[in-house]
């Protein structure tokens, strides 16, 4: 009776939390849980046959189509919009679709994305699939499966949490003091890697992605991508870091989102250490029943590629996205036919993280972008700039160096170097105050410098 009255209070909690960035956005949740849970019902009771094969794929273009009206129809109209007013002009038609400037011919209104909806929809496929698959039971309870849906500390970012993961939690857990402490202290941290560095490294990006491409500079442009790559790690693994701190001192526990991804030394590692959950996710529901690495080196390239295809498509509207997901498809590729090899058989390993990292810096170009043409010429910028408009240094402070300098070093190198050590004298009093007292100050300074900055949205939340 008591785990039920916790779950009771989280969901209401959870959606309250939800309901706070819009009422139209909580129905779309509510109807997101109703759909799957209904679906996981029907399919569920029904041992075999075509029937339940059919059911399982209305469920699933349900789920697709709610994605593709709230995140991908401002795309569509402004592609057809175009398609209208081209009138056979093919370098018309390319400019303003690459450009994704529509013309509002079509008078629709523009829909404003629900936070997450990726996220929650894409969790609770997992369940609806799972059922199917039989490695799941059903959830007969209601609020039980709508807790999951949009439990509020991993509900618009992530880590994306599959129903299997999460399902004997639901049912039985206990908050222990080891456990709170371990959460609060993954909290304070997260907290201190978005408000403290992510938000530092913004200020550069933003200002030099701001500027005139065309008068950009190419150590400008070198600068605004560092600034950028360790922004986005450090904001997206923060929020990883809190959501799963508040799980833990509520009594879950959630899988890993991140392992240290800038310390890889080939491409297929970095997407084994980056956004585990949703590699894990496409791996799982798309890699391995398309035949995954079983059925030749053809059919797995295949199989690479529109992974990373839908991985592009995933993350937005926008052909930026898009061209990402395919810049990624053909380095996997590329190391699975020979690159792998060269790279595995290399004895100078830092050749092997400056290639990975240029990839990295290069994809997040395109990520970062607006449009392909603003991607376009920043990549020139960056690799056949020349000096520019704008000073290096007009871009740097005081506080941006330290976080540079603190990014850097924090962003796995210290910590796989040191692990074994600090695991050893973490239980250590000494140790133990000390770390305690890095977590108040961390927290007292995010604190300080959320009420007095400006309000700075997590990357990840327009996903």
């Amino acid at each position: 009776m008591r785990i039920k009255a916790k779950n009771i209070f989280l969901l209401i909690a959870s959606l309250c939390f939800y309901a706070w960035g819009g009422g139209y956005c909580l129905l779309i949740m509510l109807s997101s849980i109703l759909v799957n849970y209904l679906g996981g019902l029907v399919i569920g009771n029904e041992e075999r046959g075509r029937s339940r094969k059919l059911k399982l794929t209305a469920v699933i273009a349900i789920n697709l189509g709610i994605l593709v009206v709230f995140k991908y129809f401002n795309m569509l109209v402004a592609v057809v919009e175009t398609f209208m007013d081209a009138d056979g002009d093919v370098v018309y038609l390319l400019h303003h679709v690459l450009s994704m400037e529509g013309t509002g011919k079509l008078g629709f209104p523009q829909i404003v994305l629900p936070i997450g909806i990726s996220f929650f929809t894409f969790q609770a496929m997992s369940y609806v699939i799972d059922v199917y698959m039989k490695k799941t039971a059903i959830q007969k309870n209601l609020y039980d499966f709508a807790l999951y849906v949009s439990f509020f500390p991993q509900l618009v970012a992530g880590p994306i949490v599959k129903y299997s993961d999460i399902d004997r939690q639901l049912q039985e857990r206990k908050e222990t003091v080891s456990l709170f402490v371990s959460g609060q202290k993954r909290f304070c941290y997260g907290l201190g890697k978005k408000v403290l560095l992510a938000n530092t490294f913004a200020e550069p990006a933003d200002s030099i992605w701001a500027l005139d491409v065309s008068g950009m500079g190419c150590g400008v442009a070198w600068l605004g991508i560092a600034a950028y790559t360790l922004q986005i790690y450090f904001d997206f693994s923060g929020y990883s870091d809190m959501a799963i701190g508040i799980g833990r001192m509520l009594g879950f526990r959630f899988r890993e989102n991140f392992n240290y991804p800038y310390t890889s030394l080939s491409v297929q590692e970095f997407w084994r250490r980056w956004h585990i959950s949703l590699s894990g996710w496409f791996k799982e529901y798309v890699y391995i029943p398309l035949g995954g690495s079983r059925e030749g080196t053809l059919k797995t390239c295949r199989n690479l590629f529109l992974v990373f295809l839908l991985t592009g498509i995933w993350h937005g509207a926008n052909f930026t996205f898009l061209l990402w997901g395919l810049f990624y498809g053909v380095l996997l590729i590329a190391e699975r036919l020979f690159l792998g090899k060269i790279l595995e058989k290399n004895p100078i390993k830092i050749l092997n993280w400056l290639y990975c990292t240029l990839c990295v810096m290069t994809g997040w170009v395109l990520f970062r972008s607006d449009t392909v043409y603003q991607a376009a010429g920043y990549l020139g910028q960056m690799f056949g700039g020349e000096a520019g408009n704008y000073m290096v240094v007009s871009f740097l402070s005081m506080k941006v160096v330290l976080a540079f300098a603190t990014g850097i070093l924090c962003a796995g190198f210290v910590q796989r170097l040191t692990k074994g050590i600090y695991e050893k004298i973490r239980m250590r009093l000494p140790v133990m105050a000390c770390d305690l007292c890095v977590q108040a100050v961390v927290l007292a300074l995010s604190i300080l410098l959320m009420v007095s900055g400006t309000y700075n949205p997590f990357i990840y939340f327009q996903f």
